[in-house]
Parts: C-alpha cells; sequence; structure tokens
C-alpha cells in the first residue's frame, strides 16, 4: 500500500515518478530483443551473401550468447559500484554500434566477431535495470516492475518480425541492422539526462515519495566490496544460476533457430512464419505477468513467499518440459506452434520469481548477483544454438532432438528449485537452512 501522510482535512498522496524508471525499463528491453532478435530473421539473406554454413551460423549466434555471459558479472558489478546511469548509458551506445555493424560482416569470421561484441554490450543491461529497480522502488512493487519489463522484452521480440521481415525487404539485410541501431542511441541519450541513480536527487518526488524510497535509496550508493567468497560458498548462489542456465537454454531457441525450424521442419514460407513466429515469444510474455499474479493469489494462500516461488518455478519447469515434447508429436504445423508457445509460457512463468529472489538474496548487492545468475543463464543460451547447429548436422536436420533435449534440461531446473531459499538476503544470513 501507498503511504500517506494524513493532515487536517487533507491526504497527500505520493507522486508517481518512480514509475518512468519501469517506462525507460520497458523501452530499453524492446530495444533488446529487437537487435538481438532480428538475425535470425535476416538469417537466411546473410547465409546466401556470406556463403555460412549452418555450423558457422550457430557459432555466430552462440559467440552473442557467449560474451553476454561472460560480462554479466563485470556489468552487474559496474551498476553497483559506479550506478546504472553511467553504465546503462555506455554499454547501450556500445551494442547500438555493433548492432548497426553486423551489416557490415563480409564472412562468417567478421560477423562472429561482431556478434560476439555486441553481446558484450547487451549483457550489463538487465543486470542494471534490476539494481534499478532495488533502488527507486520499494520491495512491494518491485516483481509487478519485473514482470512488466520482461513481458515488454518478450513482445518486443515477438513483433519483431512484423518489423524486421518489411524492414530487410525494403532496404535489405544490412542497412536494416543500422537502422536498428539507431534505437538505442536514442534511448541512452534521454535516459541519461533523466535518470539519476539516488532517487531522492529527483526534485519531482513530493515528500510523501522519498519516504516511500527512503529505505530503497539507501542502496543507491556504490557498493564495491562484493563479497565474493560469500557468492561462491553460497547454495542459493548456485541454485539460482543452474536454475537460469536449464531456464534459458531451452528458451534460446526461440530468438536463434525459431525461423529455420519453422521453414525445413514445417516447411513454411516467409510470409506465414513470420505470423506464427510470433506465438513463442508472445505466449512466453504473458507468462511473466501471470507469474506475477499467481505469486501473489498463491502467497496469499500458502503464507510463504519462498514456498511460492517454488511451487511455481516447478509448474513452469514441467510445463516447459511437457510442451516441447508435446509439440514432437503434432503435424499442423499451426497446432506444433501453439504448443511451442505454450512451452514459452511456462517457460516465462519462472522468470519474475527467479529475478526477485536474485533482488532478495542479493539485497546491496543485487546488480551483481543479478548479473552472476543471468551469466549462467546466457552460458546455458550459448550452448544451445551451438549444439542445435551440430545436432542437425549430424542427424540430417532431425528437429525432434533438439527439443529431446531441451526438455531434459527444463527438468533439471526443478532440481535446483527444490534445494533454493530464493527469500532470505545472503549478508544477513548465509546459514539459513532451506525449506524443501
Amino acid at each position: 500500500m501507498a503511504s500517506q501522510v494524513h493532515h487536517p482535512g487533507i491526504v497527500e498522496l505520493p507522486t508517481r515518478v518512480r514509475y518512468w524508471v519501469i517506462v525507460f525499463a520497458v523501452a530499453l528491453a524492446v530495444v533488446t530483443y529487437i537487435d538481438r532478435v532480428c538475425i535470425s530473421w535476416a538469417k537466411p539473406f546473410m547465409q546466401h551473401d556470406l556463403g555460412i554454413t549452418d555450423v558457422q551460423m550457430g557459432w555466430a549466434f552462440s559467440a552473442f550468447g557467449w560474451a553476454y555471459a561472460l560480462f554479466e558479472v563485470p556489468g552487474g558489478f559496474l551498476g553497483d559500484w559506479i550506478g546504472p546511469r553511467k553504465v546503462l548509458m555506455r554499454i547501450v551506445l556500445w551494442w547500438s554500434f555493433f548492432t548497426a555493424a553486423t551489416g557490415w560482416a563480409w564472412n562468417a569470421t567478421s560477423l562472429t566477431v561482431t556478434r560476439f561484441l555486441f553481446g558484450a554490450g547487451e549483457a550489463g543491461c538487465f543486470p542494471n535495470l534490476t539494481k534499478a529497480f532495488t533502488t527507486w522502488l520499494p520491495e512491494e512493487e518491485r516483481v509487478r516492475a519485473q514482470g512488466i519489463m520482461w513481458l515488454s522484452a518478450r513482445w518486443g521480440g515477438a513483433f519483431t518480425p512484423m518489423l524486421v521481415v518489411p524492414v530487410i525487404a525494403y532496404v535489405g539485410w544490412r542497412h536494416s541492422f543500422e537502422l536498428f541501431g539507431c534505437l538505442g542511441v536514442l534511448w541512452a541519450v534521454v535516459f541519461y539526462l533523466w535518470y539519476r541513480d539516488d532517487p531522492l536527487q529527483n526534485p519531482q518526488l513530493n515528500r510523501v515519495e522519498r519516504d516511500l524510497l527512503r529505505e530503497s535509496a539507501k542502496m543507491a550508493g556504490g557498493h564495491p566490496d562484493v563479497p565474493w567468497g560469500l557468492f561462491l560458498r553460497s547454495r542459493q548462489v548456485w541454485m539460482l544460476c543452474w536454475q537460469y542456465f536449464c531456464l534459458s537454454y531451452g528458451w534460446y531457441f526461440y530468438i536463434t533457430w525459431l525461423p529455420s525450424y519453422m521453414r525445413e521442419g514445417r516447411h513454411m514460407e516467409i510470409a506465414s512464419s513470420k505470423w506464427l513466429g510470433i506465438l513463442p515469444l508472445f505466449m512466453g510474455g504473458l507468462g511473466n505477468p501471470a507469474g506475477v499474479v499467481v505469486t501473489g493469489w498463491l502467497t496469499r494462500v500458502t503464507h510463504d513467499l519462498g514456498k511460492t516461488r517454488r511451487i511455481i518455478a516447478c509448474f513452469g519447469f514441467t510445463g516447459a518440459s511437457g510442451f516441447l515434447v508435446y509439440s514432437t508429436t503434432v503435424h499442423d504445423p499451426l497446432f506444433a506452434m501453439l504448443a511451442i508457445g505454450l512451452a514459452s509460457f511456462c517457460n516465462d512463468l519462472v522468470m519474475p520469481g527467479a529475478w526477485a529472489a536474485a533482488m532478495d538474496v542479493g539485497g546491496k548487492h543485487a546488480g551483481t548477483l543479478s548479473g552472476a545468475m543471468n551469466m549462467w543463464g546466457n552460458i546455458g543460451g550459448a550452448i544451445c544454438p551451438m549444439v542445435i547447429g551440430y545436432v542437425l548436422t549430424w542427424t540430417n536436420h532431425n528437429w525432434n532432438l533438439t527439443f529431446y533435449l531441451s526438455a531434459a534440461i527444463y527438468l533439471l531446473g526443478i532440481v535446483c528449485w527444490l534445494l533454493l531459499d530464493p527469500v532470505t538476503p545472503l549478508e544477513k544470513d548465509e546459514a539459513v537452512p532451506v525449506a524443501v
């Protein structure tokens, strides 16, 4: 509930300046997914012009994932140390340049190097947005903000085909990357002018909103003293990281090989595949707010937030695995894509709880911990497209086998959540027993 200050005959409500942080996060989430998903739809044109094989394309896809993984912790640490304002401005300009540079590739090597550098820039995005939520929002509003942000991210990727396909047709795949790179530059300039790491420095907040944010604003200062030893010894940290590995491995298929699967595995034309290709990310986007709503309802039933998060995560992993396997038994392309969409929906039911756990467990080091979690997830994401490229080459394009692998890895995520305490702050009590 929002804080209220009572005066005789007057009730002063808090202003809503803090919600602009969510607006900026939503806008950037959309930009990140446009920039990273557009290559999967440009893939056939790039392979034709550059003479790239499926294995080489798999390495180019994976280069993004490896760089994204390797630079997650440094990106999150910098946000904890010098603040998201400076970090986000720099990294958004960096990756926007290399989005444009993707259109300048001349062979497989140059494309792989460019995508690696692009991934290095995007790596700090979500840890720093998580840090911004931690300092700009009261605790009860953070999970909802994560749900809104990830819904926007998924939908940005879902509707990218509607944008990319006509742009490529009009200006060609090379110039399309240059146009998409401009979006990030615009965001970086506006964000840097408005945002302040300490919300209390914004003069637009009234006294009540300042009181509402005073506690969270204490985490805005630089925190370079990350307890690395505690991180490495903590089962909470390792389980957070491994569950996100399992989550991201299966999900990366949707932003890398999905268009190829629809054309080769389901024999769809580009015109029809761009419409059905919306389903996985669109339905995944719905999974995020659904996860938030169900968390609120189930917590009122269980009176145990940690138990609630585990229940939802286990349900999500089970559904993601089951629907992927089911899609391999369906002959109609539409129903197969609906099944894959439901797998994506279940995948994203886990997302709000995972990121909320990173904020709760990490506390003032939320940027670093969320960076570590996202790093481990994107190691899984880097491995996935590379494995798919080899599986398709070695098995004469057996797409079902790639789905079985993802389904098995999803099931391992359940084990991680059963061993995870997703609510206890790491520095408060590193020895809290995990309730299973």
